[in-house]
This record gives C-alpha cells, structure tokens and sequence, in this order.
C-alpha cells in the first residue's frame, strides 16, 4: 500500500524575480532576438507571457458602481436580537463579525468623479460562520423605480448617449418625467446630500425591506439604517464641480487617507421593525423601494456599530474584484416581495460572473471564510480550490454517508413561509383598487417642505443647473408638472430659475453687424446640422 506523498510548502524568496510559473527571469529588460538587431523570438516565453497578461489584466468594469472605494472593518451587536433573528451573528450583544465595507458612485465610469451628482452605493460584506451575508445599498432610503424591468433603461439614460456618447440631459429628465415615482429620490438627489463631502460623512441604508427570521420561524420586516458618526457632512454643487477638476478621487483619497491616520470611520446601526401582517394594511406598500416608512410609525431601534478600521493592501484584489449579491444571506435574514430586490437576486449574481468568471466566490475577498463550504459545483475556468478532491459531485449519494446533506431537522436553514394567492400577470401599481394618484407625491413633497431656508434653496439651484441643459421643452415642462403635484412652490420656483436664464440669456440691443461672407454663413449653417 503506498504511502501518500508529504505536502511540500516552497519558502518563497521575494528577492528573485520570476514567471508567472515561478521559473527564475535572468533578464528583466531586453527581448530575445535572432542577433543583436534582429527580430524578437516567438520562444521569449517571459514576453509572451507578460505581454499577455498585460493585455488581459483590466477586467470588464461594472455596468454601474464601477467608481468607488472600500475598506475591512467589524460589525458588532449591541443589543439582544435573538427574538427577532436566529443569526448567530446578530444573536448575542457584543459579537463582533468582520466586515468588507464599498463604497461607489452609481452611474459613471471608472474614471469619474467623486464628487459628481449621484447616489452612493453602500455594499457591505459580513464574514458570518454561517457564511456570508450581503447587504446591498446605498446612501439614500429610497430609489428611482420600483420594478426591475425599468432598471436597464433607467442606467441608460444615465450613461452616455449611444450617437453622440455624450452625457444626455433630454434623455435623463425625458426618463424621470415620465416616471413620477422617482421624484421622492430626485429631491434627495438635487439636494446637497447628492454630492457627500466624503464616504464617511454620508449615511447607508438597505433601502429595501428585508426580512429577519427568528427560531420559531416568525418573520419581522426590517429596514436598516446606518448613520454615520462624523456627522453629515455635503458638498455645494460649486465645491463639488471644482472638485471635479482638482481632485476626482476626493472620496477615495479621503476614505484611505482618514484609516491611515487612524480615524476610524464609524457609523451606529438601527433598524425599523415592522410586524409582517401590518404589511397588508398600511398606507403604502411597504415592498416599494421608492418610499420610506416614516420614522413616526416605526421608530428607529439601536442595534450596532459598524467600524472601518483596516485599508486594502491591494486595490484591484479586494475592492475592484469584491461581489456583492442580495441573494448572499444566512439563516434568519430572508428576502421580501420587494420587486427590486427580487430582480436584484438574478442579475447581480449574473453581471459577477459575466466580469469575474463562474468562480468568482473562491477569491479571496469573496470567499466566506469563516464557514465551510462544501457543495456539489465542479470546475470552470479560475478553479483556485482543491475542486473538491474526489468527494462525489451528486446528490442524493450513499457512496460518502459523511459527505454534505440539506438540512431538513434545522429550522434555522429554512426560508420563512410566504402565502401566495391570485393569479399570475404584469400588474401596475397604479391600477391597483388601493393606489391612490397621489402616493407618488406625498413623501417628495413633505421632503420638500421638511427642507428649510438654504438647503431648499440649493435643491431648486441644483434642479435648475441641471435641466437647463434639456433642449426638449416638452419634456422640462413634463417635470416641472410632477414638482406642483409634490408641492406647487416647488414647481414655481424651478419655472422661475428656468425663466431667469432665458432673461439673461436674451441678446441686448446693438448695433446690426454686416453680413458675414458667404464662406463663413456656410460654415455657421454646417455647425448648426451638426449640433
């Protein structure tokens, strides 16, 4: 019977250069050629390969959130939860789980600005023993559309146009004004909280309802709710657009530069607890992710403290390549019939594997390290496990009676129960019998009118910077509708923004200049056509 052979670890010496197969490189500096003048030879493996690698070492950047910064930290319990999640991560104060926090901006590129008008995502990963959870945000509690068929068009409009490939200010208003439950998130968006002074200075929020599950298998609506310790702090739209030029990664730098100096970001965590049967009958449907639940009838309740307390040591290994998925959860936390969060289920674990590969859970960032993982998934490209030996890849199997099982005796690991009834369609929430015209107006207008003196005054500034850009009337005036629904001042007063650029804008009286050569009218007349 033979012996297994001895594991062998290498030492590695950091000081030899080598191949990506670990050969030793002699020459770091010049190609090998057929003679000193001659071509480069197909056999410079080393130049091959590293040319190579060079060519394929940008991987496709995000559709959206591809701008942004992060960071390791912890999350710890500060209140008894146990009768209101079987987490054990959540279950007993004082528990710290570690945590890897991103932060980004939504719509631009990668090589945008921090400081441009745009939400924050707020992605956090929690390095649970049951796995890992994650909880996928952003820096506002509420969104732009509520059903996920909209979502692709909607990040159209705010990426680049497809002829010009130019930003396109018709296309983003022609969108929101016919969409008028994206007015709550448009006065949250123009406000100055649309342009954070930095990642930490900025709340998160799950913006969608969750689920906590307890023991017994009674469910509890939740909305999370992360404040940040540093305070409010925001950008006007003038700091923000000379940022743009003097420092487009300040949110970046400042996230980094803040850790490095040992002030720990920090932000304290609560929840809104809803009982799930209130759910049929409240004013709202609490699943809209463009609503919130207003904080009188479900007060926030102190439950934790999130610190970042710790930079990457590699950018592109942990914050580029770091996936987040709502479907990401443990035992006691559980999805809601939220409709966005439902469509963000499939397509975030889908653009992952689009832009990572099929086994973009074995990298080290995303690997949930603090559980075992044993399932039945073999191969595909970038396998960086053991693939799992030889344990059979099948189930159910009588061959390992030692190997993984389901787990029908733990209530822990089950999904809470959801009764369904009704049948199936593609239901408008505004043909509902209990949809009322108004809800999409209420909440934006209380927020219009919640905000005081200066900060109301920057929200119209901002509004009207922005949609003075749009060269379709009809569509401005589609807006400016949706404002006087919310709050006839609010409509009033973008109207009167509007009218006073016009005013400046009017030619004044001069002198009739002579005619241009004809030459030059000919010119004047192609740029016109062109723009």
């Amino acid at each position: 019977m033979s012996k297994e052979a001895p594991t062998i670890i290498a030492t590695p010496n950091h000081s030899v250069f080598t191949t990506n197969n670990g050969n030793p490189v002699d020459d770091n500096q010049n190609s090998m050629t057929a003679g000193e003048f001659g071509p480069i030879l197909l056999q410079d493996f080393h130049l091959l390969d590293k040319l190579r690698h060079f060519d394929q070492e940008r991987i496709p950047e995000r559709v959206v959130h591809a701008k942004g910064g992060g960071a390791h930290g912890y999350f710890e319990v500060t209140a008894d939860m146990s009768n209101l999640t079987s987490a054990k991560f959540l279950s007993t104060p004082g528990t710290k789980t570690p945590i890897f926090a991103r932060f980004s901006t939504v719509g631009g590129e990668k090589g945008s600005s921090d400081s441009a008008r745009d939400p924050r995502g707020f992605a956090l990963k929690f390095y649970t023993e049951e796995g890992n959870w994650d909880m996928v945000g952003n820096n506002t509690p509420v969104f732009f559309i509520r059903d996920p068929l909209k979502f692709p068009d909607f990040i159209h409009t705010q990426k680049r146009n497809p002829q010009t490939n130019l930003k396109d200010a018709d296309a983003y208003w022609d969108f929101l004004s016919l969409v008028p439950e994206s007015l709550h998130q448009v006065a949250i968006l123009f406000s100055n909280r649309g342009t954070p002074f930095s990642f930490r200075h900025m709340d998160g929020f799950s913006s969608h309802a969750l689920k906590l599950v307890n023991k017994e298998g009674v469910a509890h609506l939740v909305k999370w709710h992360f404040k940040t310790d540093q305070g409010i702090k925001n950008h006007s739209d003038e700091e923000a657009l000379e940022l743009n030029g003097t420092n487009p990664d300040s949110n970046v730098e400042d996230l980094f530069c803040a850790i490095e100096r040992g002030e720990f970001p920090s932000w304290t965590v609560y929840l809104q607890v809803m009982k799930e049967e209130d759910a049929a009958h409240y004013r709202w449907n609490v699943f809209d992710v463009t609503k919130v639940w207003p904080h009188g009838d479900y007060p926030l309740q102190k439950i934790g403290k999130m610190v970042l307390n710790k930079n990457p040591k590699n950018y592109f290994a942990e914050v580029e390549q770091a996936a987040f998925s709502p479907a990401h959860m443990v035992p006691g936390i559980d999805v809601t019939n939220d409709k966005m969060l439902q469509g963000r289920l499939f397509s975030y674990i889908d653009t992952h594997r689009h832009r990572l590969g099929a086994n973009y859970l074995q990298l080290p960032i995303n690997q949930p390290y603090r559980s075992t993982v044993v399932h039945h998934q073999r191969d595909g490209p970038m396998t960086f496990s053991e693939n799992f030996n030889g344990l059979p890849n099948y189930e159910p199997q009588s061959r390992d009676p030692k190997g993984p099982h389901q787990q029908l005796e733990d209530i822990r690991a089950k999904m809470s129960k959801v009764r369904l009834e009704g049948t199936t369609g593609r239901f408008s929430p505004r043909q509902s019998k209990s949809f009322k015209p108004e809800d999409d107006f209420v909440q934006p207008g209380d927020l219009y009118r919640l905000m005081k003196g200066k900060e109301q005054d920057d929200l119209v500034k901002n509004i009207v910077a922005h949609i003075k850009n749009v060269k379709d009337q009809t569509i401005v005036k589609r807006q400016i509708a949706l404002f006087n629904k919310a709050d006839p001042e609010w409509g009033r007063r973008v109207q009167k923004g509007l009218d006073a650029i016009k005013k400046s804008q009017l030619p004044k009286s001069s002198p009739t200049p002579p005619p241009p050569h004809r030459e030059e009218r000919v010119h004047e007349q192609l740029n016109e056509k062109e723009c």
